[in-house]
This record gives C-alpha cells, sequence and structure tokens, in this order.
C-alpha cells in the first residue's frame, strides 16, 4: 500500500485553482449542516464537477480512475469483501492479483476505510478511484441479497421453531414492523426490484423453500432450508392482500401496494394449494414509472409511424396478438398514452387494470359477480366512448361485441393469444364472427414477442454451430457465412447469464383490399398467401433475425422465438452439414 498520506482535498482544489478559498468555507458550513463528505458537498453545490475531482485526486495520487461501466467484473473477487462493508466504505474488490488486490474506492483519502478493507483482506491493498454514482447502481448489480435473505429465513426460522408465540400473534398487522417474516418479506422484495424482476415466486417443496424472480423473462432460484417458516410468508401475504388467512384449500387472488427503495410497487398476488402448502406468485408493478411511453416500445421508425396511423383512426379493430408475457397490454397502454386528449372518451375493461391512467375511464372485471367482459363491454358502449380498449377478447360473445362496437364507430383496441398476425384471422373466424363483418372492421393486427438482448459488457462474437447453421439454411435461406453474430459470455452485469435487458420484436399486418376479399369468402388459405404479398409485412422470425445480424441478440433467442427444439430438428441435415465441413 504506496499511499498513507492524509491530503486535504478542499486545500487541493484550492491549490489547483479548481475552487475559491471562498467556495471552500460556503461547502465546509454545508458540509457541517449536511454531515455529508467535502467532496459530495462540493459537486451537489455545483463548485466543481465529479470529473474534474476524480481526476485530480487520480494525478495527485497516482492511482487510476476506472469506468466501471466498461469494467468486467468477477463474482468472486468481489465477495471477497462483504456487502456491508463495500457499501459502508464506498469500496469494490476490482482484482485480485499476485501481490495485491486492486480495489476502487469513491474516496481514497478516507484512511480509516483503507485500514479497515486492508484488515479484512489476505493481502496488500492497491487503490483505484471510482465514481460514486456509478459504484452505487454497480453495488446494486453485483451484490444480491441472497445472504441477507437467507439470515433473515434462518432468524425466522428459529423464532417459529421456539414455539414461544402464536403464528396469529406473531403476525398481527400493528406487530409487523420489526417481525422476522416483515424483514424478509421486504429484503425479498428489494432484491426484486434492485434486478428489475417482473415476478417473484414462492413455493414450497418437502425439505425447503424456493424463491424464484423472474429476470427479462427467465427464473433465478434461491432455496432456503426452512421450511417451517413457509405457512408465516405465505399468511403475512395474504393479510397485505386482504386475503382470507384461514382458507388454505382454494385459490386465492389479490393485490396490494408498497414502496420499495423510493418506488411505487402495485404487487398483484395468486395463490394455490399445492402438494407441500401454498404456492405464492406476486406479478410486480412499478407505478412509479407507469405506462411506457410509444416512442420508447422499441419499434422501427418505418413499423412505427404505421402502428401510429392505424390507432389514430376514427374506428374498426386493432388487435395486438402474442402469448402471455409477450409485452402486449404495454404496446395498448402507451397507445391508450396518446390517444388520452381531453376530447376522447375512453373506456377501458380489463382483469387486473395494471397501470392506472388519469382521465381514462378503467373498469376491472370481476367474473364471481357477473361482471365480465362481454356485461362490461355492453354496458361501456352506453357511456357514449369514442375508444374502447378490451384487455383480451377471451370468448366469442366478447368479440361479436367489440366487432360491433367497431361497426358503430368506435374505436376498439385489444389482444389475442395467437402467434402471428396471419393466424389471427383464422382464430377469429373459428370463433363465430363472419368473415364479412371482419373484412369490415379489422384495421390492422400487431403480433409480438420479446427476445433477450445481449449484455454489451460480455458480448463476444459467436460462430453457429452445425444445428444453427442448418436451422437458418433451411427456414430463411441464410448463408451465415455472410454474417456475424454474437453472444454474451456471461458477466457480474448481466447475472452471468449473457443476456441484459429485452427488447420487442413485432410483426404488423395492415388490411387491404386483397385481404379483406380472402376474409369475405372465409378463404383463410388465400389470406395467408395474401399477407405475404402486403407491401412492409415481414414476419417475426424474419425481424428476430435482423436484431441478431446486428449483435442485438442471440441465435438461440430467434430460436426460442420460432418455437425450434434443438435437440431433434433436422438432425439429417445436421450430420450432412458437419461432413461437409470436415470434408
Amino acid at each position: 500500500m504506496e499511499f498513507r498520506k492524509k491530503i486535504r482535498l478542499g486545500d487541493l482544489l484550492v491549490e489547483k485553482g479548481l475552487i475559491t478559498d471562498e467556495q471552500l468555507q460556503l461547502a465546509l458550513q454545508e458540509q457541517k449542516k449536511l454531515g455529508r463528505k467535502l467532496g459530495n458537498t462540493l459537486i451537489e453545490l455545483g463548485m466543481i464537477d465529479e470529473e474534474s475531482m476524480l481526476r485530480l485526486l487520480s494525478s495527485q495520487l497516482g492511482i487510476p480512475l476506472i469506468d466501471l461501466n466498461n469494467f468486467n467484473f468477477n463474482e468472486e473477487v468481489i465477495r471477497n469483501l462483504s456487502e456491508s462493508m463495500a457499501r459502508r466504505y464506498r469500496a469494490i474488490v476490482l482484482e485480485d492479483r499476485a501481490n495485491d488486490f486492486l480495489v476502487g474506492m469513491a474516496d481514497p483519502t478516507d484512511l480509516y476505510a483503507l485500514d479497515e478493507i486492508q484488515e479484512k483482506l489476505s493481502k496488500p491493498v492497491s487503490q483505484a478511484i471510482v465514481r460514486e454514482s456509478t459504484l452505487l447502481v454497480t453495488f446494486d448489480r453485483v451484490y444480491r441479497r441472497t445472504e441477507e435473505i437467507s439470515a433473515l429465513a434462518e432468524e425466522l426460522g428459529q423464532e417459529l421453531s421456539t414455539g414461544s408465540e402464536d403464528l396469529s400473534s406473531l403476525l398481527q398487522a400493528e406487530q409487523m414492523t420489526d417481525a422476522p417474516v416483515a424483514k424478509l418479506l421486504q429484503s425479498i422484495f428489494e432484491d426484486a426490484v434492485q434486478v428489475g424482476a417482473s415476478d417473484i415466486h414462492i413455493e414450497p417443496d418437502k425439505n425447503e423453500i424456493r424463491v424464484r424472480q423472474r429476470v427479462d423473462g427467465v427464473l433465478q432460484e434461491q432455496v432456503m432450508k426452512e421450511i417451517q417458516i413457509a405457512p408465516a410468508v405465505v399468511v403475512r401475504l395474504k393479510l397485505m392482500a386482504g386475503l382470507n388467512i384461514s382458507e388454505k384449500r382454494m385459490p386465492q387472488d389479490g393485490r396490494f401496494n408498497m414502496t420499495v427503495n423510493g418506488r411505487e410497487i402495485d404487487v398483484r398476488l395468486s395463490t394455490m394449494p399445492v402438494q407441500h402448502g401454498e404456492s405464492v406468485v406476486m406479478r410486480l408493478l412499478d407505478q412509479s414509472r407507469g405506462a411506457l411511453d410509444i416512442e420508447h416500445l422499441g419499434m422501427p421508425p418505418e413499423l412505427l409511424k404505421r402502428f401510429r396511423k392505424n390507432f389514430h383512426l376514427p374506428h374498426g379493430m386493432i388487435l395486438v396478438t402474442g402469448p402471455t408475457g409477450s409485452g402486449k397490454t404495454t404496446s395498448l397502454y402507451a397507445a391508450l398514452q396518446e390517444l388520452n386528449q381531453a376530447e376522447a372518451k375512453i373506456i377501458t375493461v380489463e382483469d387486473p387494470v395494471e397501470y392506472r391512467l388519469s382521465r381514462i375511464n378503467q373498469v376491472q372485471v370481476n367474473p364471481q359477480i357477473g361482471l365480465n367482459f362481454a356485461h362490461v363491454l355492453r354496458s361501456a358502449l352506453r357511456q357514449d366512448p369514442d375508444i374502447i380498449m378490451v384487455g383480451e377478447m377471451r370468448d366469442a360473445e366478447t368479440v361479436e361485441i367489440g366487432v360491433s362496437a367497431a361497426m358503430t364507430g368506435h374505436l376498439v383496441l385489444s389482444t389475442l393469444h395467437t402467434n402471428d398476425t396471419v393466424s389471427t384471422a383464422t382464430r377469429l373466424l373459428d370463433m363465430g364472427v363472419e368473415g364479412y363483418l371482419l373484412a369490415t372492421t379489422l384495421r390492422s393486427i400487431i403480433a409480438q414477442r420479446l427476445v433477450r438482448k445481449i449484455c454489451v459488457h460480455c458480448a463476444h462474437e459467436h460462430k453457429p454451430d452445425a444445428f444453427e447453421k442448418a436451422w437458418l439454411r433451411e427456414k430463411l435461406f441464410v448463408d451465415t457465412e455472410h454474417y456475424q453474430y454474437k453472444i454474451g459470455k456471461g458477466c457480474v452485469h448481466c447475472g452471468f447469464t449473457g443476456y441484459h435487458g429485452r427488447m420487442g420484436v413485432y410483426e404488423l399486418l395492415e388490411m387491404n383490399a386483397e385481404l379483406a376479399e380472402a376474409l369475405r369468402r372465409d378463404d383463410t388459405q388465400e389470406f395467408i398467401e395474401a399477407a405475404g404479398r402486403t407491401p412492409g409485412y415481414q414476419p417475426l422470425i424474419n425481424v428476430a433475425h435482423d436484431y441478431a445480424r446486428q449483435g442485438l441478440t442471440s441465435i438461440d433467442e430467434v430460436l426460442k422465438l420460432a418455437g425450434e427444439p434443438r435437440d431433434d430438428f433436422y438432425q439429417e441435415e445436421t450430420l450432412e452439414l458437419e461432413l461437409e465441413v470436415e470434408g
């Protein structure tokens, strides 16, 4: 450890002419009031920018300034310093070198912190400077709350095993602020929000309880051995959602709001009796973000222009299709955000209402009292609407009313569970809608999927294997030799998955005279062929492959979108290709 001299940051900044002595005195007065470090106080007061201060310290101390955004972390190296110590001293272990550890610090002049870190680590410490703002974000990426969750689960398990307190008294709402079960749930929610999870699954098994979080569409699992805590966790969640805690034999649904790390989260909760207790699944909706703006859906500019043109039509039906979790509702909410003007009466029929939008009349269906989609939709038409959004076309009656509404001068937006645009018309015909009615009312269909984006921090070139080459050649007529694909090898930034975030893949089919005529004749084969000739139409799989060619997603994500099993498809072609390569 080369640097031991205490540097007075304020004097150094004055000496180098970055601030005046008057500014320093003012900052010192503010520092005493706020109890903050001098550097942070100077930055907050606008007397100096963080970059200039860090570069000065780097030069003066002779230590490197490292940008954590472009640093590839090693999880084992980071774990040399506990999360609590790392956050307390604003430090992170970056490299485990032959003779020392390289430690990034937001304040390398803090000798007390340096001594504490040195005492904890097994080798000498060499310092680097890192930006505090980036460091705090990095903590959330590289440190998960797994240790904290495990410790709280153990504490709750011990408390419940003593039998000193009755479970019902332990879980009274007024006693929950400091109870271990409350702390455990708070930690689980904070971890989920921290990593951007869309769902939390709590699943009891015979000898353990699993907490799984869906991040970028894929579940990540943590296992806890304290199976005895499962009833306490479930009961507490039921209390929060206002459910019947004594009913364990029937599924229940509810919702509640909570604030996590300063963000308002709406939680939709579903319980289900399983073999070893009750399974709980929670969908997390960040209300502080609101509905997504249409410009940020990720649609290509030309497709976005066409989509916009369609939902600004005065009447007709526009359908968004795809499986559960493909972002259909997000796209509709984005359209509603733009249509939400004072001169337009908008009514939505949803199950459930996900994001609350001002000025829009949102109705939650309740089948238990007969308030289903069809019932609400009939009533909505008597409310003088201009635009109606139906959460999902679930049955023939709802579709029939929606088509009637579109024919009588309303713009109807809705979703349908179909794989692509061309199969949507077939599904509607199968549901009993007359072809001539569809030809008159249907304006456009958009199909969409979400694919994972390759992590930019660990992306590297990927050579397609024999199977991928054969599949791309057969399905898309693609010669992979002309393209450079990428894949993520996995790093701390992406949780060692190789992916970070997701992007939408869209297929838009706009109705024209040829398509309408095929519908009038109920000729589904002609409809499919006519769709392929429609200007601007590009199937989902082709769009996804374009993103793979650009290095935004992987070939594997394209295969998943296509629903393609890797193991048993074109084994003969794959073998032939391998023989050709070997030859």
